[in-house]
């Protein structure tokens, strides 16, 4: 039986048995009916963004952007994904994700996600058990290193911290070590399950990869000029805007604004240089993303309830009563295991959590630890479920162990650096 189906029953099997000792059923009911709207809710604002990002992908794709990027960083690639041939858009498509996820686009690394997912499972030849590849991917995506935690940043801003970036170099670190744990554990346990089958390799893809400039027309150069002197005046007008606001933070607000419509604009550029009909293809890419963002609700619907019934029962709490014998004696804060406990479960209630930590106390050791944690572990079950659930993959395999090792050790290694750099 497939790990996701053990842990989903179990989840709901303990929520309820501790509601039966907590009396908390009244609670454990209302929780499951609110996690189902909620899951709803966020799949359709989904749709938007998948529809967006995956038009925008699509351009790049049809320009050639995609085979460039798989080129360029073949030789790491190519040692990481043995069975996915080197320029199958697949690789650049994770690199995307990698690359989104690492600056702290959450909106745009989603949807470049379930594009990677949906490319390696072309490749798949058995379409509903995970691959090699995609279990690897998977790993690096919930311990990717992360080099803006920009929303985290801004909690401990708002709450008055008098260093609210301290955090960047103990969540580098972190996220550094869960990624290199996530490559390990994923290769070992490939290692384990025995050699897998060839790939398939399709003539579509094969068509992708031949793909050639001379294909459509280009724009004249007096248009290209003309777009390079607006492009120009767009960096006159962030010199300027930096200009105007020296301070640290000023500048990490304004780049956390920027990143994403320039990346936008940075795929549309190189499409239309390239004589791509961009809103045609746009188009064309973003009823791909509608479909498949409506496709992931009932992985959505499942997990959310499970989780937050889990939580409702007194559960969680209960769980993470039992481990402080366990971290107490290593200065492992109380307040802060909830944190760590919950974060791969659930990243809004993580996130919450970490909130009020850091407002209750801004400067403290409870605080810098639990922002680091934050900013350099991911909602686990909620990447699984939806990237799984994208591409219609019911066995998981070895993904769920990976990504669960990758989150202890970059809990572990925040706690370390953070208790040598406070």
């Amino acid at each position: 039986m497939a790990i996701m189906n053990r842990i989903w029953f179990y989840l709901l099997l303990f929520a309820v048995l501790a509601a039966a000792f907590n009396n908390s059923m009244e609670a454990v009911t209302k929780a499951s009916f609110d996690a189902a709207k909620t899951a709803v809710n966020l799949a359709i604002g989904l749709v938007g963004a998948m529809t967006l990002w995956l038009g925008l992908v699509k351009v790049a794709e049809e320009g050639g952007l995609l085979r460039l990027i798989a080129r360029r960083v073949k030789w790491i690639l190519t040692r990481l994904f043995p069975n996915v041939p080197p320029e199958h858009p697949a690789m650049s498509a994770m690199v995307m994700n990698i690359s989104a996820n690492a600056l702290g686009l959450g909106n745009a690394a989603t949807p470049l996600g379930i594009k990677a997912m949906m490319e390696l499972q072309k490749l798949n030849p058995h379409p509903e058990r995970a691959t090699d590849a995609m279990c690897l991917f998977l790993a690096i995506n919930t311990s990717n290193v992360t080099l803006l935690p920009l929303g985290v940043i801004a909690v401990r801003a708002a709450a008055g911290c008098k260093d609210p970036a301290a955090i960047l170099i103990p969540t580098l670190f972190a996220t550094t070590c869960s990624t290199i744990a996530a490559v390990v554990a994923a290769k070992f346990l490939a290692r384990l399950s025995g050699p897998e089958e060839a790939p398939v390799v399709s003539n579509e893809n094969k068509a992708e990869d031949t793909f050639t400039e001379e294909k459509r027309p280009r724009i004249s150069s007096l248009e290209k000029t003309f777009i390079w002197l607006l492009v120009f005046l767009i960096f006159l007008a962030l010199l300027y805007r930096i200009w105007q606001d020296p301070g640290a933070e000023a500048l990490k607000q304004l780049i956390s604004f920027w990143l994403v419509p320039l990346l936008m604009l940075s795929l549309l550029l190189f499409g239309y240089f390239r004589g791509v009909p961009v809103y045609e293809k746009a188009c064309e890419g973003g009823k791909e993303g509608f479909q498949v963002a409506l496709k992931i609700i009932p992985f959505l619907v499942m997990i959310l309830v499970a989780i937050a019934m889990f939580r409702a029962s007194g559960a969680f709490d209960f769980l993470a009563t039992l481990l402080k014998p366990i971290t107490s004696p290593i200065g492992f804060p109380a307040e802060v295991l909830p944190v760590a406990l919950l974060r791969p479960l659930s990243g809004s209630g993580a996130f919450g959590l970490m909130s009020e930590i850091v407002a209750r106390a801004p400067d403290s050791f409870a605080a810098y630890l639990a922002s680091t944690i934050q900013g350099s572990t991911e909602t686990t079950f909620y990447v699984l479920a939806v990237y799984f659930g994208a591409v219609g993959i019911k066995d998981p395999r070895y993904a769920v162990w990976a990504a669960l090792f990758a989150d202890f050790v970059g809990v572990a290694a925040a706690f370390f650096i953070c208790r040598l750099t406070y």
